[in-house]
């Protein structure tokens, strides 16, 4: 047979491949591979096996080649077959002896001399050996070696900054703690086009920064154009309303509680593509904190009817029962989500709350101890534990938690609030105010409803400390953000009544006995202030019009 005709049936191989008809590949690229022997032919045909699904075919094809250990694409294709059929051990063998150095780079501890097929070759092509560390990382994952996978993860981003995969793996399994992830972001090299490319890996990362340097991040990928050609300037316009991007700020929006502002952002943004899953996700925890029932029903129909496979579909059940206080239920679909998939952490999270909900203390226990094995860079699991000790008095243990929590993610205003509650618990109110006022300053501007109990327990540690007008002002500022709080009025009025202005006490014990009638404490303090006042008389100063 002529070259011109062996290179059309190359052509259709390649053909049949783009348009998915992966039996008339194989059996084409079979054709080809028997009559030129070449090794590019002979890898076409594992190819085209390989996205046939025939993995054992493909690997057993490649392993009797005499070269998949010294062409690296052989053995990189051999190890996605064994990646398939799921043997991890084989598939590390397969991938060779490399190593790792003091900076976490890849080497080879022999000098294999590894050719490198790239007879189709693309002008930019991803590093092999990147996308060899990534499928390391995942067989490491996969064998529950989470320490060496961690490793294999950052070696295949620092060999090729446009291995997203590996980032994406770091990211989501919360691998990396805040300054880790941003010392690894800091360490890539990437190239003078790919600016762009940095300002976005930096707006995927934990987003705990305070409001104006997480804002500049996201205004730097549209400033990026003013540094580029035309062509490059309509690129950036187009990424600031792309669909990842705009996902990143929502999970921002809900991680300092703006829960309306990321819910508005995620509906708008499923609307345009209702299968973002990470989307997805932020718009569940967003409704979830809303306490919006409907849409977490309609959002769990739609997810188990179109990824009845995936871990977030039936953690959106979950939320949804978890939602309605149905516990038992929600607890058997968070469990149902990490047996799908056990590295997804928000089940592992749910599945301990809805045990800690019901104030069933060691089954919770052990659900955020699981999760804070499996999710090193995750301060929640943490922080859960602190808190469950919290609720059974143990403030030492608790203290000790919640630091570790700080370790992790320092930026986090909600793990000072704790630290200011076991400061309080503990009678340390100079530590627990420092605690609160540090929450706060952590907390953008304005202050949302979800901050209400911070600002309360700030003005109570005041009044512990006898430092009323403090407490006084806080306890108002509370009321700004919420005025169904039994314990802001309560507070105000017990610290008017320490100051014997019982008629602005007495005032303050009625308001918060209208929210809760039955209220032993107010009910008590109430009768004492208007004994007060009868033997003390009636403030003159107090202008009743």
């Amino acid at each position: 047979m002529r070259e011109e005709e062996i290179e059309r049936l190359r052509g259709v191989v390649r053909d049949c491949v783009s348009k998915h008809l992966y039996s008339s590949a194989i059996f084409f690229a079979d054709k080809v591979a028997a009559i030129t022997n070449d090794p590019a032919d002979i890898y076409m045909q594992a190819q085209a096996l390989f996205l046939g699904r025939h993995f054992r075919r493909a690997y057993h094809l490649l392993n009797a080649s005499k070269i998949v250990f010294r062409d690296l694409r052989f053995r990189y294709l051999a190890a996605k077959c064994l990646e398939e059929l799921k043997e991890w051990d084989q598939c590390l063998f397969m991938l060779g002896d490399e190593k790792l150095d003091e900076h976490g780079d890849a080497y080879e501890t022999k000098d294999n001399s590894d050719m490198y097929l790239d007879k189709d070759g693309e002008d930019r092509e991803m590093n092999i050996s990147s996308a060899i560390c990534f499928l390391r990382g995942k067989a490491y994952e996969a064998l529950e070696n989470r320490a060496q996978a961690r490793q294999w993860y950052k070696a295949a981003i620092k060999a090729d900054p446009l291995c997203y995969e590996a980032l994406e793996c770091l990211v989501e399994n919360h691998m990396l703690t805040c300054e880790e992830e941003t010392s690894l972001l800091s360490s890539l090299q990437f190239g003078p086009e790919d600016g762009w490319l940095s300002s976005f890996y930096s707006c995927l990362i934990k987003k705990y920064d305070k409001e104006n340097v997480v804002e500049a991040k996201f205004k730097e990928l549209e400033k990026e154009s003013s540094k580029t050609d035309l062509s490059s300037q309509s690129l950036m316009c187009t990424l600031k309303d792309n669909t990842d991007l705009l996902a990143c700020k929502a999970e921002y929006y809900h991680q300092c509680g703006e829960y309306q502002k990321c819910f508005e952002l995620t509906s708008t943004l499923l609307e345009k593509d209702p299968f973002h899953l990470k989307c997805t996700l932020v718009h569940l925890a967003a409704a979830m904190e809303l306490g919006n029932s409907n849409e977490l029903y309609l959002m769990a129909c739609n997810l188990v009817k179109d990824y009845p496979q995936k871990a977030l579909s039936w953690f959106a059940v979950g939320c949804y029962y978890y939602c309605i206080k149905k516990y038992d239920q929600s607890r058997r679909y968070f469990s149902k989500s990490t047996s799908l998939d056990g590295t997804f952490a928000p089940a592992w999270i749910g599945f301990g709350n809805a045990y800690a909900v019901r104030e069933e203390g060691d089954q919770a226990m052990s659900a955020y101890r699981t999760a804070a094995r499996l999710f090193p860079g995750c301060h929640l699991p943490t922080l859960y534990i602190g808190m469950e000790y919290m609720r059974t008095h143990s403030f030492k243990l608790a203290e000790q938690f919640i630091m570790q929590a700080k370790a992790i993610c320092p930026a986090d205003p909600l793990v000072y609030n704790e630290l200011g509650v076991v400061a309080y618990h503990m009678k340390e109110y100079n530590q627990a105010v420092w605690w609160f006022e540090k929450t706060l300053a952590l907390i953008p501007n304005p202050l949302s409803e979800m901050w209400e109990p911070t600002v309360v327990n700030l003005a109570h540690a005041y009044r512990k400390l006898k430092m009323f007008r403090e407490a006084i002002s806080f306890y108002e500022k509370a009321l700004t953000l919420s005025t169904k709080s039994l314990s802001t009025y309560a507070g105000l009025a017990y610290t008017y009544h320490l100051q014997d202005n019982f008629t602005s006490a007495i005032t303050y014990y009625h308001k918060a006995l209208w929210l809760k009638p039955d209220d032993p404490f107010c009910t008590e303090m109430l009768n004492i202030a208007l004994a007060d006042e009868c033997r003390h008389g009636i403030d003159p100063k107090i202008d009743f019009h």
